[in-house]
Parts: C-alpha cells; sequence; structure tokens
C-alpha cells in the first residue's frame, strides 16, 4: 500500500466506524456502494462490483462490428462434441 494513515475507532451511535481520508479514497477509486470483508486481525473494504457490469458496452461494440449474431444453428457449431450423441 503507497499511502499509509492511523486513525481511530470513533463511536458512531451503537457502533464503531473509521474516517477514511480523501486521499485513500481517491486513490482506491472506492466511490458509493462497497463490501467489507473481516478477517483476523484486518478489515477489507472493496468496490462492489455489479452483475453484468459493462456488458451494454461489450454488446454495443459487437453490434457496431456485426458480431451480435445467434448460434442457435447446428451448422454453426464446430465443437465435434456438441455434435455428438451424448450418453447420461
Amino acid at each position: 500500500m503507497s499511502n499509509s494513515i492511523r486513525g481511530r475507532c470513533i463511536k458512531i451511535g451503537n457502533s464503531q466506524g473509521f474516517r477514511i481520508p480523501k486521499v485513500l479514497l481517491d486513490e482506491s477509486g472506492i466511490d458509493g456502494e462497497v463490501e467489507i470483508e473481516a478477517k483476523p486481525g484486518e478489515i477489507i473494504i472493496r468496490s462492489v462490483n455489479e452483475p453484468r457490469n459493462g456488458w451494454e458496452e461489450a454488446f454495443a461494440t459487437m453490434a457496431e462490428n456485426q458480431d451480435d449474431q445467434l448460434c442457435d444453428d447446428m451448422e454453426q457449431i464446430t465443437n465435434s462434441w456438441d455434435l455428438d450423441e451424448w450418453e447420461w
């Protein structure tokens, strides 16, 4: 970690908390919702990765490149294991 700042646990209602200096938030890029994980001797705070984050941009790029066609035609399947009959 390039920046290390000492802090103190403070009382917030019935809980305790930490003030996180702006410089650390700016460096981490954390903004908005976070995920908090506790391990012995440490607390890890990380940004929440939203499911399907970035999919909209990826689909738009695929459409621009005309690479957004359905692959449900059996002739388009290139894996022989998809063409063989499976035994259960």
